[in-house]
């Protein structure tokens, strides 16, 4: 029954029926442009690509993020990720480029600079990945025994349709964050992870069923496999949630008749500030030799790049677990910055009772950030590596992405933040919230993704 007036709640009131009907307009816009074939492409050549697709752990991976559009050859092939790359790009010059730092500081003006600077870059980085699609399309569709036609002129003008529709990607996502329920880019990646989950679900479903050719006992491991991802569902839930708080305490200041500070307040450190990006890091670097194995014959691939094109070995997984751990005190030290958390409280006169302000403020921070980053890191590194076990237990390549890696995460961490905004606006309007207990905790700080 609660669950019941809650949604009647939510639809009374105006502003946010408005902002989650039109959110949902426009992922209906987004999943119906997936099915939009590129010019030229028949029915044929999107089967050869599926197979390729399906027998590559990269090719995967971009299919995730972009719905399943890039198994379509759809003008939304390359997805959100280009813009996610430029995004990791900008962020980076902004820790060693002194004019990227001045605008990290201007406040809204500033982030709307880099707005545009990354929309820029998105553009470059869709010129370059736009060919390299088709001819890669083209390859495997030959390989097929099909044959695509492609010039140069055909070459270009797909090329832009490819760049256009990725702009037009980013456009709904500014729209979902502006004037719907917000969080419009990672809701986006959100929504093209779920579109597969139906499917990766019937098929495990009927793969266990005993005339499919599973075991007499293949339904009651379907109903372990559902508990043991629900379970999975609540570690990540603890892992985007769990903060350590630090109390700071502001000195009382007097200004004319009026008394300010003298409360305490607490700073919330994540225990994964890093969110998704060190395993996006990890997978870019991981793919290489896969990549590099490609251009070889599989016979003649030993040593390394047998090793390390084996996304169910022992080695890829151990040293993708060990390069997560590092990545995660990477973008933790890059994103996190106690020197500058330490120089703002010294400025609005407050302090750490017990830690003298300045830099003792700032070596505190930053030892409390060491100490919860490694138990965040190394859960993060498990999470990561779930996927292979769930492969090495007879769980389908489809189905066993959602029991860990960056699917999960980035579904557990945008579905919290959407919760969050609906239960805000609740609030606001002094209903109930979603949980009887507290409040809903997004991810108020680290990764958008």
């Amino acid at each position: 029954m609660r669950f019941v007036e809650t949604l009647k709640n939510i639809w009374t009131i105006e502003e946010l029926r408005k902002r989650l009907t039109l959110t949902l307009l426009l992922v209906l816009v987004y999943r119906l442009g997936c099915y939009v074939v590129l010019p030229g492409i028949s029915p044929d050549d999107l089967d050869a690509l599926s197979k390729f697709t399906n027998a590559s752990g990269l090719m995967q991976l971009l299919d995730m993020f972009s719905g399943g559009a890039f198994s379509q050859a759809s003008i939304f092939a390359l997805g959100i990720m280009p813009y996610i790359t430029a995004s990791i790009v900008i962020q980076l010059l902004g820790m060693v480029l002194p004019s990227f730092q001045k605008m990290q500081r201007e406040g809204e003006s500033g982030r709307q600079k880099l707005n545009q600077y990354t929309r820029y870059l998105t553009v470059l980085i869709l010129l370059l990945q736009g060919p390299a699609y088709l001819i890669n399309l083209k390859v495997q569709v030959a390989a097929a025994g099909n044959v695509i036609n492609m010039g140069f002129w055909t070459m270009a003008y797909l090329t832009i349709i490819l760049a256009a529709g990725s702009m037009f990607i980013m456009w709904l996502g500014e729209r979902i964050t502006d004037r719907g329920i917000g969080n419009g880019i990672s809701f986006i990646i959100l929504v093209g992870i779920i579109a597969r989950l139906p499917m990766a679900l019937f098929y495990e479903f009927t793969s266990r069923l005993p005339g499919a050719g599973g075991s007499e006992g293949g339904l009651i491991m379907f109903i372990v496999e559902l508990i043991l991802l629900f379970a999975v569902t609540i570690g990540a839930v603890m892992l985007v949630q769990g903060t350590r708080k630090v109390p700071v305490q502001y000195a009382k200041r007097i200004v004319g008749n009026k008394q300010y500070g003298g409360a305490r307040q607490y700073i919330p450190l994540k225990v994964n500030a890093a969110g998704v990006m060190p395993i996006i890091f990890a997978q870019a670097i991981m793919f290489i030799p896969i990549t590099l194995a490609g251009f070889g014959s599989s016979e003649n691939s030993t040593g390394f790049f047998a090793a390390f094109s084996d996304i169910n070995g022992f080695w890829y997984n151990f040293v993708y677990f060990v390069m997560i751990v590092a990545f995660t005190y990477f973008y933790t030290a890059i994103t996190v910055r106690p020197t500058q958390m330490a120089e703002d409280m010294k400025r609005n006169n407050g302090f750490i009772p017990g830690v003298k302000p300045g830099k003792k403020t700032a070596e505190y921070l930053d030892a409390i950030m060491s100490r919860i980053t490694l138990p965040g890191s190394i859960f993060l590194g498990i999470v990561a590596i779930l996927p292979a076990f769930a492969r090495f237990f007879g769980i389908s390549q489809n189905f066993a992405q959602f029991f860990g890696g960056t699917s999960l995460l980035i579904m557990v961490g945008v579905v919290l933040d959407t919760l969050q905004q609906i239960e805000s606006h609740l609030m606001m309007h002094h209903y109930d919230g979603l949980m009887k207990d507290g409040k809903i905790k997004g991810r108020t700080t680290g990764s958008a993704y």
